[in-house]
């Protein structure tokens, strides 16, 4: 069993941690909106060019992070081709835990020696 997340609802506690398409999404919906494109764009700055997901993944995790309300949608372009998304309140709060847990994670391993100690 995993140590409770603070500030984040109990029936999202299953997602953590949060798989890299979820993390990468809702990372690169933190600025603002963006359509789906620009999504997987923001996701290879993000990452350096070391996480990459197809329209498949993409689209899929959408749609649960929709459904998870981590996500909300905003618009659909004229013509229907490009729908907007922007990061919910609740989508907002997990980011930030999951951010929270990966500190953690790296003070640890700083302590532990197996991370380069100080900041770059």
């Amino acid at each position: 069993m995993h140590a409770k997340i603070p500030n984040v609802p109990d029936d999202l506690q299953r997602l953590f941690p949060l798989t890299p398409a979820v993390f990468f999404i809702l990372f690169a919906l933190a600025e603002g909106e963006k359509h789906g494109y620009a999504i997987m764009q923001e996701v290879a700055v993000l990452s350096d060019g070391k996480f990459r997901m197809g329209p498949g993944t993409l689209y899929t995790t959408i749609q649960r992070l929709l459904e998870l309300s981590l996500i909300e949608e905003t618009a659909t372009e004229a013509g229907g081709r490009r729908r907007y998304y922007r990061l919910s309140r609740t989508g907002r709060v997990v980011l930030k835990a999951e951010v929270a847990r990966m500190e953690a994670l790296v003070r640890l391993a700083a302590d532990r020696k197996l991370a380069p100690q100080g900041g770059s």
